[in-house]
Order: structure tokens, then C-alpha cells, then sequence
């Protein structure tokens, strides 16, 4: 039998006192979360499991917090873990296209950085003092007579050698001069050439063998002055090495347990003992000095000291715990960091120390929490982050080659090991779409932490919204404190939200949204405290924000342009009820279903589908019509009728089978002959068995013809049905309860198709007795009348046309 619901049965209500406090003001600060016990769980797991293949994905609906959830989690979890190592770029000295990285103690980075400046400072004062000095002076002073001494040495043979031979030795700036002689004089090209011819070939094998020795002479000169300069480099060298070895020491003893520190501090004093020069002269005029050393460039372009500098790339010194980064847009660079460039005579260049950093850099030790959709828009960056989480390290590479394009030869920096832990935050489409196409994925994230989007109304949950709200006061200004009956009235919010009167909704920025509103009409008011209503006028005020489009519709309906019928009956012709849904605003919308009968074969027509307007499930649901009405009407006969159903005045796509129930009422109306209520609006899905199955948006269904019902007049016999199992879905407006109570709206429950005609029609559909047959009069017994009247003209039909 249909059953008429009680007002009490309309509507959760929640007790004040459940909350156990007056004000939230008396409550303590919620530190955990509400009702996602599953997905903590699944949390507290994947960030227990040290492993590179436990990383987490964060599956909800948006609105469920699960991002500030997320963050607040790790924020106090990360304060228990230790803080990890700062991290930097030094020079290579070997390779400069290849940075290396240097990880020290938290802190420890950018006091190394300065240690090096200083170093460098130091000895930029103290090498040039170092060769000014009185002992330098006097020791090249003996190394410059002592090789000069060595090469008078030389010139003395020369010259004996040249008189023993009848020569005269004479210098020039070009060279040495050897002119025969006779009794001291200079023999002339004139007396050469008179001399007998025995003495001149004497004189030319003398000049030769005299050239030979001078040849000699000029090897030995030269071996000398590299002897010299050979002197006095180790001479520069052993002063150099004098004064830098006791600095570079007292660093790498300050550094002795970070071997990388000791190798840079090691490679920096042979590299300073090289270029001893560029300490202790001062620049020529005209040479330009680079802001860098990186890429090798011309002689003069090079900034030597640039390269004794470090590059801290990531500072802990002031992280406490382990790092949490958020990356909003994960792009190539802001994961992995990058190398800038400048322009140096028309040449791009480079060096370690334009490396910077990436998120991945900076929650290094620690958590990186990324968008999933957002970083699925840059298929370089979450191809090169799967590369970088199995092979645990850092790569920063230009993005370039990550796409396999050729670039010029640049820095690439070593690579960095990783130890991090990633989350995800997607939908849960998402997540089964890369299952689905990315090997990769299901190994990488072994985690999945469902948020969900209701909770159950539970006496534990309710009471964390009273350490909720007051978390709330006192983290956003402006949000005032409420008095339990505004929290109670909060509740039922929630669970209207959730559309059930067992669940309440887990969407917690839409009930953020009523907080803050709610304290702002109490500020107006200059209450001290949120009231039950307050929450009420922000949920008001809402509505009619929201409520556009639904009261231009409804103003349609009123003016008659649409066609919506609340009192009196027609044939064929029902109110069905849907809905409406505008991004994040549903409301219900009535609509006119009609279904016409004429003789004929072609069964039942869905004009929807006819016009290509009917989705996939409302396409199900009328076919189930022709399933239920074989078996109540076909089972010894065929079933021969042509009916058309529609939705009238529906121009857009229909879908979901909600309207299955009513598009039957409609069609057995037009077999049956039988008129239904107009001032009963339906909603329903059936099956085969004439079951009524429950729907969705049962409230905004309710709620969308009581207020047609209300600016046309309740006339006290108005209403709705509905399916039984729909009853603890209702969360109806207080209105709408209120005119249930005086009997001026009515909400029925039917279970069968049965239930629901007679509701309509006032009349019993009857069942078969014993014969077979359907009781005379019966509503059922004028649909098989009908049927069999249709199917008899169809006879005679088919006798002519073969006559």
C-alpha cells in the first residue's frame, strides 16, 4: 500500500546538546581529521614505508579538504623527522662542463660558502704581500746573479774560443758577430778576397767550427733562463705553497669528516698554485673579467676566482623537520631546477653557479606534494619524474633533451641522489586512467588514499565539529565563535549536502563557505556569538545566489509557457520530476510527460532517442517499460501497440532512468483510458517486475514542485511520490515540512508501479485471479482490453490487405 511520510520522518534533526558545550569558544582546537579514518589509515602507511616505491595518491572529490588535510599531516609529521643535509654546486676542476655536488650537515652550506670567500680574500691580500716581502726580494735577488753568473760563464768561452781562432767576438741586438782578424785589425771583404787561397779556406773552416760553439752557446743560454724561470717558479711556488697550504689545512681540518670538501679544498690549492699569477698581477687595462668560470671561454673572458666560490643550492639552516614543499605548477623547471645563461661577447655561457634549484631539490629528505592533473598537462615533467624516483637521483638536464632534441653542448651538473617521498592529489578518474596506460605508475605509487565524500552521522563525528569550527576562529579572521544551536543547525546542513539523513557531507570548503558567511550576517548583527539563525540566513542567502536560472524556469512555469499542470487530470499525461545541474548548483525542475496510443507494431517510441536527445540510461529505462509490459500483458498473446513517449518542452539531452516509473504512469494512462492526478508530481526508476528503485537528487526533486505548487496555491492535496527506499535521503527545507504538517503538501512512498497508479488514479489495478483474467472495471483490465481491441484491428487489417 502507498504510504503517506510524517513530517517527522522528513528530516534529520540534530540535538544541541550532543556537543557538549555552549559556545565553541569553551572547545579545545581539533588537531585530527573527521571521518576519513580510511584514508588516514592508507596515509599513515604509505609515509610509514620507507620505500621509493611507496609513494601516495590522494583520491577525492573536490571540496573534501583533502589538500589541507594532506598538508597538515605531513606538517606535523615532518616536525618529528629529522631535518635533512643542505646541498650545493662546486666547481670541477677536472671537467668544468660537470659540476659536483657537495651535501653537508643542515646549515653547514652557507657556512662553507663563506669560508671559501674568505679563504680567497685572504690570499688575494696575502700573496702579493708574500713576493713583496725582504726574503723574496734577497732570494730571487741570488737566483738572477747566479744564472747571470752562469751565463757570463758561457759568453767567457765564446769569446776564447773566437781570439783562439783569429776572431773578433762582438754582440748585437740580433745576435752574436764573429769578424776575422789579422794583428788585431778587422779583415775586410777587400783583404779577404787578396789573401792566398789556403789562408781563406783556414779562415771559413775556423768561422764554421766558430758558428757551432755559438750554437751551442745559444743552447746552453736558453737552458739557462729556463733553469731560471724553472728556479724561480718553484721559488714563487715554495713561497705560495707557504702561505696557502696553512689556510687551505685549517679549512680541510675544519671539513675533515665531508671527503667531497676535503677533494674541492684539495683541488682549489693546486689550482691557486697554478695561477699564482692572477693573485699577485694586477688585471691589465682593457682585459674584461666574466661574472663566472663555467664553459671554457677566451683568455681574459674568465673570472679564476668565481671558481673557488660555492653555489648553495638548498639551505636547511632554518628547516625544522623534514621539508614539505607544495609545487603548484610542476613544469620541467620548477621541479628539477635549471641553469641560467648570460651573454658574454655574443656567446651564451654558463657556470655552476647559475644551477638553481627545483622542488625536488628542496623536499630532498623529505615530501613534494603535487597536482596531479597539473603536472599531467607537462608530459616532460612527469615522464622525467618517474625516471628520477626509480633511479633515485636529481638530473638537471636542459628539457630539450629530454625530448630527444639536439642542443649545444652545455653544463651537466652531477647528479644528485634523491630520498623523498612524492603525493599525488587527483581525482580517482585520473588514477584508474593511468593504471590503465601507465605501466610505470602502479609500480612508483603503491598507495592510494581514498577521501571520501560523506561521513557517516555519528555522535563522534558531530562532536569534532565543535574543536572544527573553533580551529577555524582561530586561524581565519573574521570567523566568530558559534553557539551549539548554530552547530546543530550546521549539521543539518551537512547532511543536507549529502542528501541523506545517515550520512553528513565530508565537502568541507562548502560548509567553510557557511561559517564564514554565518559569522558575517552575526558581525552585522553585532551578535557575540554565531546563532541557529545566522546559518540559516547564510544558507538563504545561498540559495538565492545559486537560484538564478532555477527562477527563471520557474517564472516560465508560472507564466504558462511552460506546461506544468498542479490541479485536475489528464490523460496521458503526467508530472515528472528531474533535475538540474549547473556546475556546482542543482535545483528540481517539473516536466510534463506525455505518452500517445494509436494501432500499430512499432512498440513503444522513445522520441528522445528519436531526435538523438536521450543519453544511454534513459534509452535502458524505456526498453525495461517494454520488459515489464510483456510479462504483465504478453504472456498469451503478442504484444501489438505503437505509444510514443517524451518529455515535453525538453530541448536539451535527457538521461538517467529516474522517469522510468512516470513515463509508464503515462503510458498505461493512454492504454487504460484512465486520467492521471495533475496535482501529484513523480519520480522512480522500475524494473522488469514493476519494482520502484530509488533515484538521486530526491530533495531538489521535493523541493522544485512544492514551490510551483506554493506560488500557484497549495491546495492541501498536492504532492509528491516517490520510491520507499528513498526515505532516508530526506533532508527537506523546514517550509517544506511545516506545510506537511498542516496538511497542505503530501510526500508518499510507493514500492510498486501498483502503489503508484492508484495514488494517481484512485483506482485499484487489479491483479489475475485464478482465470487469468484481470477484475472488471480494473485499471489493468482496460490496458488489456485495449491491447487486445489493437491487436484485433491489426487482424482485420492484415485479412484486407490480403484479400
Amino acid at each position: 500500500m502507498p504510504r503517506r511520510l510524517q513530517p517527522e520522518e522528513l528530516r534529520h534533526r540534530c540535538d544541541p546538546e550532543i556537543f557538549g558545550v555552549e559556545t565553541t569558544a569553551e572547545s579545545a582546537l581539533l588537531d585530527s581529521v573527521i571521518g576519513q579514518e580510511r584514508a588516514v589509515r592508507a596515509l599513515e602507511l604509505g609515509l610509514g614505508i620507507k620505500d621509493f616505491r611507496y609513494n601516495i595518491y590522494v583520491a577525492g572529490s573536490p571540496g573534501t579538504g583533502k589538500n589541507s588535510i594532506v598538508k597538515a599531516f605531513l606538517h606535523k609529521l615532518s616536525l618529528t623527522e629529522p631535518t635533512p643535509s643542505d646541498l650545493c654546486y662546486v666547481h670541477n676542476f677536472e671537467d668544468p662542463y660537470c659540476p659536483r655536488y657537495i651535501i653537508l650537515p643542515q646549515g653547514l652550506a652557507k657556512k662553507f660558502a663563506r669560508d671559501m670567500e674568505n679563504l680567497i680574500k685572504k690570499l688575494r691580500e696575502r700573496l702579493p704581500a708574500s713576493y713583496r716581502s725582504e726574503d723574496y726580494r734577497k732570494r730571487r735577488q741570488s737566483l738572477d746573479e747566479q744564472f747571470e753568473e752562469l751565463r757570463q760563464r758561457v759568453y767567457r768561452t765564446v769569446e776564447s774560443e773566437a781570439q783562439r781562432r783569429g776572431f773578433l767576438f762582438q754582440p748585437t741586438p740580433i745576435g752574436i758577430k764573429t769578424i776575422p782578424h789579422i794583428d788585431g785589425k778587422p779583415l775586410t771583404q777587400e783583404l779577404f778576397t787578396q789573401l792566398p787561397e789556403k789562408e781563406r779556406n783556414r779562415i771559413a773552416q775556423a768561422q764554421q767550427e766558430l758558428q757551432q760553439i755559438i750554437q751551442e752557446s745559444l743552447r746552453q743560454e736558453q737552458q739557462i733562463e729556463e733553469q731560471r724561470l724553472k728556479a724561480i717558479r718553484e721559488l714563487e711556488e715554495e713561497i705560495a705553497e707557504y702561505t696557502v697550504s696553512p689556510v687551505i689545512d685549517s679549512l680541510q681540518s675544519r671539513y675533515s669528516e665531508h671527503p667531497r670538501v676535503v677533494q674541492f679544498l684539495n683541488d682549489v690549492e693546486s689550482d691557486i698554485l697554478q695561477h699564482i699569477q692572477e693573485f699577485t698581477e694586477p688585471p691589465q687595462e682593457g682585459q674584461r673579467s666574466a661574472e663566472g668560470q663555467g664553459v671554457p671561454l677566451p683568455t681574459g673572458m674568465i673570472d679564476l676566482f668565481k671558481r673557488y666560490t660555492v653555489n648553495v643550492l638548498v639551505d636547511n639552516s632554518k628547516t625544522k623537520g623534514a621539508p614539505v614543499v607544495v609545487e603548484e605548477n610542476a613544469t620541467y623547471t620548477n621541479l628539477f631546477g635549471k641553469i641560467e645563461r648570460r651573454v658574454q661577447f655574443g656567446v651564451m655561457t654558463a657556470d655552476f653557479s647559475m644551477i638553481k634549484a627545483g622542488s625536488l631539490h628542496r623536499a630532498n629528505g623529505g615530501y613534494l606534494v603535487l597536482s596531479v592533473e597539473n603536472l599531467l598537462k607537462y608530459g616532460i615533467s612527469w615522464e622525467a619524474l618517474k625516471i628520477a624516483i626509480r633511479c633515485r637521483q636529481i638530473q638537471i638536464d636542459d628539457p630539450a633533451n629530454m625530448l630527444g632534441l639536439a642542443t649545444t653542448e652545455g653544463l651537466k651538473p652531477e647528479p644528485i641522489p634523491l630520498d623523498i617521498k612524492v603525493i599525488f592529489i587527483g581525482s580517482p578518474e585520473i588514477y584508474y586512467a593511468l593504471q590503465a596506460v601507465d605501466e610505470d605508475f602502479e609500480k612508483l605509487f603503491s598507495i592510494k588514499a581514498d577521501f571520501d565524500n560523506e561521513m557517516d552521522w555519528k555522535a563522534d563525528y558531530i562532536r569534532q565539529f565543535a574543536p572544527f569550527v573553533a580551529a577555524r576562529v582561530k586561524e581565519r579572521p573574521g570567523v566568530k565563535h558559534f553557539h551549539k544551536n548554530a552547530l546543530a543547525r550546521l549539521i543539518e546542513y551537512a547532511a543536507e549536502l549529502a542528501g541523506d539523513q545517515e550520512k553528513l557531507s565530508a565537502r568541507f570548503s562548502h560548509l567553510m563557505l557557511i561559517i564564514r558567511e554565518a559569522s558575517h550576517w552575526a558581525e552585522r548583527e553585532g551578535a557575540r556569538f554565531v546563532k541557529a539563525e545566522h546559518v540559516e540566513k547564510a544558507i538563504e542567502e545561498k540559495h538565492y545566489r545559486d537560484g538564478f536560472i532555477e527562477e527563471k524556469i520557474r517564472e516560465l512555469i508560472i507564466r504558462g509557457d511552460i506546461f506544468i499542470d498542479t490541479q485536475g487530470t489528464r490523460l496521458g499525461c503526467v508530472n515528472g520530476l528531474s533535475v538540474l545541474q549547473l556546475g556546482d548548483v542543482a535545483f528540481g525542475r517539473p516536466a510534463r510527460i506525455t505518452a500517445n496510443l494509436f494501432t500499430g507494431k512499432d512498440g513503444v517510441i522513445d522520441l528522445e532517442r528519436e531526435a538523438a536527445l536521450s543519453g544511454k540510461l534513459h534509452t535502458k529505462g524505456v526498453l525495461i517499460l517494454k520488459g515489464w509490459l510483456g510479462d504483465k500483458f504478453a504472456q498469451d498473446k503478442p504484444l501489438s501497440l505503437s505509444a510514443s513517449l517524451t518529455f515535453e518542452q525538453s530541448y536539451s539531452k535527457v538521461d538517467g532512468d529516474s522517469a522510468s516509473s512516470t513515463e509508464l504512469y503515462a503510458l498505461l494512462s493512454a492504454l487504460s483510458g484512465v486520467p492521471l492526478k495533475q496535482n501529484l508530481a513523480v519520480t522512480g526508476s522500475v524494473n522488469q517486475k514493476g519494482e520502484i528503485q530509488p533515484i538521486g537528487g530526491v530533495n531538489e526533486k521535493i523541493d522544485g514542485f512544492f514551490k510551483i505548487c506554493k506560488i500557484k496555491g497549495l491546495t492541501a492535496d498536492q504532492g509528491v511520490i516517490i520510491p520507499e527506499q528513498n526515505v532516508h535521503h530526506l533532508m527537506l527545507r523546514p517550509e517544506i515540512i511545516e506545510a506537511v504538517k498542516k496538511q497542505q503538501f503530501h510526500v508518499y512512498v510507493v514500492k510498486t508501479i501498483e502503489e503508484g497508479l492508484e495514488l494517481l488514479t484512485g483506482m485499484e489495478p487489479g491483479q489475475r485471479g485464478p482465470d487469468g483474467k484481470f477484475p472488471e472495471g480494473s485499471l489493468y483490465a482496460r490496458v488489456e482490453a485495449r491491447l487486445r481491441e489493437i491487436q484485433q484491428n491489426l487482424e482485420t487489417e492484415e485479412e484486407k490487405e490480403e484479400k
